[in-house]
């Protein structure tokens, strides 16, 4: 599969809230018996409204849209092929890819994908990562370090998008080798994927927390 140079701005990109759910679908099929509904879908609307606020704590931005070719028997098959960055700004974000027809369908793939992938980070008080970590994927190297309250995020590009959704607010991030998008994310993930707290490392090692800090 080959991958055209065309890329479109993420301004241009509907957002995954703009798709439309199926829910919506079954809404307008399901108007003809509004009083009927009403007293035996009781649960299922509560049900509709946890999901809602479930869906509502995540975080979804597009980093990169291309269109890109396959070619078949016949001719080439153009498609669309979303990167999406997933976070709940909570400690946990993950990176997911969708190829579709249509540029909403691929956001969605993309959504879906990212939610299947998803990586727990450690962060500390200040919103910092506990420790320097290092992560790498194809070509691409990714430095990250904690920094003083007040720092900011000082990274950019697909990075700096994975770090604010996973909620860290005070890091500092280098980009080394390749610069792809994709693998600019993922090297971050497993950046992130590879920290851990003081704790457990006291833990894995067999010593005191206090020898730690000593």
């Amino acid at each position: 599969m080959t991958e055209t140079n065309d890329q479109i701005q993420s301004t241009d990109i509907p957002g995954a809230a703009d798709v439309p759910a199926a829910a919506e679908g079954q809404e307008r099929r399901g108007g003809r018996g509004e009083g009927r509904g009403d007293r035996r879908g009781g649960g299922r609307g509560r049900d509709n409204r946890r999901g809602q606020e479930r869906d509502s704590e995540w975080q979804e931005r597009v980093v990169q849209i291309r269109r890109v070719s396959k070619t078949v028997k016949g001719g080439k098959k153009m498609s669309f092929r979303a990167i999406v960055v997933v976070g709940n700004e909570k400690g946990q974000v993950g990176v997911g890819v969708g190829k579709a027809g249509d540029v909403i369908g691929a956001v969605r793939k993309g959504v879906a994908d990212g939610k299947k992938h998803l990586v727990k980070v450690p962060l500390t008080r200040h919103s910092s990562i506990p420790t320097l970590s290092n992560g790498r994927d194809g070509a691409a190297s990714v430095l990250i370090r904690p920094a003083a309250p007040g720092t900011g995020v000082i990274a950019g590009g697909s990075i700096r998008t994975v770090l604010e959704l996973a909620g860290i607010k005070n890091v500092l991030a280098k980009r080394l080798g390749s610069k792809t998008p994709l693998n600019n994310a993922r090297a971050a993930m497993e950046a992130l994927a590879a920290l851990r707290t003081h704790k457990e490392t006291a833990k894995e090692r067999g010593i005191s927390l206090e020898q730690i800090y000593s």
